[in-house]
């Protein structure tokens, strides 16, 4: 499957199938949020929430591809991601584009 996040595929004809989209809702256990607390103190890079997201975008751009695949598509173009936080400590990421067939 290919991903672009431009809205063609270069020298390609292709034809929309339809909107697809893949989301989670991610979170961390109580000792990595306790620990990402106490480095708001000192500052600098919280990578255990950098993790967390990275994970969760590739939960959701998998599930994103398997919904493009059930439809029989080639590659998803004009792709974005989302997020929100849902809680302290979790947040909502969604993958999105459309779903093209190659012609």
């Amino acid at each position: 499957m290919k991903l672009y996040n431009i809205d063609y595929i270069p020298g390609q004809n292709i034809e929309a199938l339809g909107l697809v989209r893949g989301a989670v809702v991610q979170s961390k256990n109580f000792g990595k949020d306790f620990m990402a607390g106490m480095k708001t103190l000192v500052g600098g890079e919280i990578r255990s929430y950098t993790e967390m997201l990275n994970e969760a975008r590739a939960i959701a751009t998998k599930r994103m591809v398997d919904e493009a695949e059930n439809l029989g598509a080639d590659a998803v173009v004009n792709i974005r991601y989302g997020s929100s936080a849902i809680m302290q400590g979790a947040a909502e990421i969604v993958a999105y584009g459309t779903a093209v067939k190659i012609v």
